[in-house]
């Protein structure tokens, strides 16, 4: 069971890289940040349209390995419509996940995909860049994000 378990995160985060969601400049973004991670060579910009403090639209172009690709595509889906909080909220989840291997049975399933992460200590940074990134912008901050 744990085999197909493992499988089916791997398809995700494939699936996520091979055909990444939201994937473009996005027009109306008020908010924008450039991150990236020298040790894997990704490098990503995080597009955030945001109303008030609900994201009402959110993309990200780049490139980078397949767990910094994939990261980004499902980060995007799940904070549309999302208040800034709650995008907070769910970095401090995948943060712990990533880094603990530990993760919460949630609405937001496609994160578990990345729990594995956590056994292999340089792929963190890659999970991480885009949502670093991601709190950036909404902190509003120009300078690049680095993972150094």
């Amino acid at each position: 069971m744990i085999d197909n378990l493992n499988d089916l995160y791997q398809e995700v985060i494939l699936d996520h890289s091979r055909h990444p969601r939201n994937y473009q400049k996005l027009a109306k973004a008020n908010r924008e940040a450039h991150g990236h991670n020298p040790l894997c060579g990704d490098q990503l910009t995080v597009y955030v349209q945001l109303d008030g403090d609900r994201i009402r639209d959110i993309s990200f172009e780049g490139s980078g390995c397949a767990i910094s690709k994939a990261a980004a595509s499902v980060m995007t889906t799940l904070l549309k419509g999302k208040t800034s909080q709650e995008a907070r909220d769910l970095f401090s989840r995948f943060h712990h996940m990533v880094t603990e291997g530990h993760y919460q049975e949630c609405e937001h399933c496609k994160l578990a995909a990345f729990a594995g992460v956590h056994k292999f200590p340089a792929r963190v940074k890659c999970a991480m860049l885009p949502w670093r990134t991601l709190e950036a912008s909404l902190a509003d901050k120009p300078s690049a994000v680095s993972t150094e």
